[in-house]
């Protein structure tokens, strides 16, 4: 009975030294999200491009030696990865799961009501279409979403999306092939090919997933959509406004 009440002791024990490394783990990354210059240089790399350490420290408005100090402890934190070319090294987001909690904090952050009324009017075009890491959120990317769903080129369960041979065809139809999405990235498993993501604006799902980087990329390489110096918000072009239209019945 005594070695019973010694063996529940020990496993109490390894429960409670596991919930504190584990509160511990949740702080740190808590404290490395939470300042303001680090959340400064995070949303701007949602964009899902790499940032050198002077544009970012110009975004958070420090200097570059405390940039590059705020930087190495996103990058201890494996918040961030760096890629060198040359004499450069380019910052951007370690991975998708890093962008969906940064998504999943704007998220939260959105339900509060807006400070004034020119905060409805500057967040216009973040509303209507920006970045999410490297696919598009905003209302035109639910819009998209909602058609490509109702059409019947993605069918979506409670856990899983995935794409039709019309979907394939919708694909191809705006310069991205699936075959050709595959073999540039063969790790990727069928179950992340797509998937939906929350927007933090609409409150509904838009495209994410490997098809949704596809369809970014090619509505960026077809002119569609137009990238803004410095910001998230995408222009959406004349010529995106007609084809958005045509192929997926979205109006402005």
């Amino acid at each position: 009975m005594l070695r019973s009440g010694s063996n529940d002791a020990r496993k109490a024990a390894c429960h409670n030294a596991a919930m504190v490394q584990t509160s511990r783990s949740f702080i740190h990354v808590g404290t490395l999200v939470g300042d303001h210059a680090r959340a400064a240089m995070l949303l701007t790399l949602m964009d899902g491009r790499a940032h050198t350490a002077s544009e970012l420290a110009g975004v958070a408005g420090i200097s570059p030696q405390t940039a590059s100090s705020h930087l190495r402890r996103l990058l201890d934190g494996g918040i961030l990865a760096v890629e060198v070319q040359g004499r450069h090294r380019y910052h951007r987001i370690a991975s998708t799961e890093v962008a969906d909690m940064l998504e999943g904090i704007l998220r939260f952050s959105d339900q509060r009501p807006p400070l004034s009324p020119r905060a409805v009017r500057v967040d216009a075009g973040f509303r209507r279409a920006r970045t999410c890491y490297r696919h598009l959120a905003g209302e035109y990317a639910v819009a998209i979403c909602d058609h490509l769903l109702s059409t019947g080129a993605i069918t979506a369960a409670a856990d899983h999306w995935q794409m039709t041979a019309h979907g394939a065809d919708v694909l191809r139809t705006v310069g991205q092939p699936l075959e050709a999405l595959i073999a540039r990235s063969p790790q990727v498993t069928p179950a992340r090919y797509c998937r939906g993501c929350l927007d933090c604006t609409e409150r509904r799902p838009h495209m994410a997933g490997m098809v949704g980087e596809a369809l970014l990329e090619s509505f960026l390489q077809n002119h569609w959509l137009r990238r803004l110096a410095g910001r998230r918000d995408l222009q959406v072009t004349p010529a995106g406004q007609e084809a958005f239209r045509r192929l997926f019945d979205v109006r402005a």
